[in-house]
């Protein structure tokens, strides 16, 4: 009776509200959301994702808005016990992890396990490229954030050379044939600045995160005037700079947004776009890095509201919402009725000359693997982790989700 009663009450999410995506379309234009609707109103089930990713856009809320004036150095202070208890569940070398109880924001809880340590922050740097582009629109309408959500929907931009070259395939809804077709992004492709956040965040398209990085790099540039910017002028644009000039632009348009946040270079740093085709334009610069703490004090000031401002943070965090198929971190059991807000980044490099074991994401020379992840448990347990590792000739998806069920365990058991 009580399994039948559960799938009854899953069935009435489905049939009432749906996820994000589907009941914050008309908000959002994100056309491939209309796929999961249309199954969803056929009366069929759609098993890609676990009910945790079912819930509704009113559902996401910013969980630290009543300790909003609150420091995040006075937040970051580590709670010994739970330290403790923490440190217990790294085997050492190779790995680095913060993590912050937020059930209570009254009493939050602080741990973390050589949380200064750098690693290549691979597609979790996708998220300086997310708050690049909300910080460039709040510029451009400082006083009007529906003008900002209306140029996300509106502003139709092309791939060109950027957004080529990436292995990571998008959705392609058609609303009148009702099909989804599943392929990498050519050159003609032509989406919203909305479509491409989606495509950046839940696929990890790394031609979408460069088209991003191109239009906040155009908004800095050309202020007002951007949203009538036209292709030929953007494309004259980039062939008129001179490369340095740009290169400055394109680290301080990511880097800028985050120092103000009191993330210092050390802390977390893009170095560069994340697709080769604009390497004529743009160049690399800084090279790029994050640590545990660095992008914990990222994660906290966005619950904080302090990104830029509250209705800001909140949109980049219901982006973050995932309502793709979870993976490594995220795709622990544990999680499956929690709803998550998460990125992860892999970066690795094969040595042949080394004997020991090289491939798909078990690089010998180097093998990061990152997760950043916020959980909201339904019984009103919420916590950020942010776990980074470089464990060589291994994939590590397995050891993130073994350390995702066992952080669950450590917090929702007290």
């Amino acid at each position: 009776m009580k399994n039948f009663l559960i799938i009854l009450f899953i069935a009435g999410i489905f049939l009432s509200f749906g996820f994000y995506p589907i009941d914050g379309y008309e908000r959002s234009r994100i056309v491939r959301l209309l796929d999961i609707q249309h199954t969803l109103d056929k009366g069929e089930k759609y098993t890609r994702i676990p009910y945790g990713a079912f819930g509704s856009i009113d559902d996401i809320r910013l969980n630290l808005l009543s300790v909003g004036e609150k420091n995040i150095d006075d937040i970051l202070v580590e709670d010994d016990a739970f330290e403790k208890k923490l440190n217990r569940l790294f085997p050492g070398a190779g790995y680095s992890a913060a993590v912050l109880d937020i059930t209570d924001p009254s009493n939050m809880r602080y741990a973390s396990f050589r949380e200064d340590v750098g690693y290549q922050p691979g597609s979790v740097g996708k998220i300086a490229v997310l708050n690049a582009l909300f910080y460039e629109l709040n510029k451009i309408y400082p006083e009007d954030f529906e003008a900002r959500i209306a140029l996300l929907c509106n502003k139709r931009v092309k791939s060109g050379i950027w957004g080529v070259g990436d292995h990571h395939t998008v959705p392609i809804y058609n609303p009148e044939t009702k099909k989804l077709n599943k392929r990498q992004v050519i050159a003609s492709d032509e989406f919203t600045l909305f479509e491409w956040a989606d495509h950046m965040v839940s696929v990890s398209n790394n031609g979408a995160a460069s088209v991003l990085y191109r239009e906040s790099m155009l908004m800095a540039a050309f202020g007002l005037d951007y949203p009538r910017l036209t292709e030929e002028e953007s494309d004259r644009y980039f062939k008129e700079t001179p490369r340095d000039s740009l290169t400055r632009l394109a680290n301080a348009v990511v880097n800028n947004p985050l120092r103000e946040l009191g993330i210092t270079e050390d802390d977390w740093r893009l170095g560069g776009v994340f697709t080769n085709g604009p390497d004529r334009y743009v160049g690399r610069m800084g090279g790029s890095i994050g640590t545990p703490k660095g992008l914990m004090k990222y994660l906290v000031q966005l619950e904080q509201g302090k990104v830029i401002d509250s209705a800001s943070s909140l949109e980049m965090k219901r982006i973050l919402y995932l309502t793709d198929r979870r993976i490594r971190y995220a795709r622990s059991s544990r999680l499956d009725s929690a709803r998550v807000y998460f990125k992860s980044g892999s970066f690795y490099s094969c040595d042949r000359s080394k004997e020991t074991f090289c491939g798909e994401y078990a690089g010998n020379k180097f093998n990061y693997m990152n997760s950043v992840i916020t959980v909201e448990h339904p019984d009103g347990k919420k916590y950020i982790v942010c776990l980074m590792t470089n464990v060589l000739s291994k994939n590590s998806a397995g050891a993130h989700m073994y350390l995702a069920t066992e952080i669950d365990k450590l917090i929702t058991s007290n």
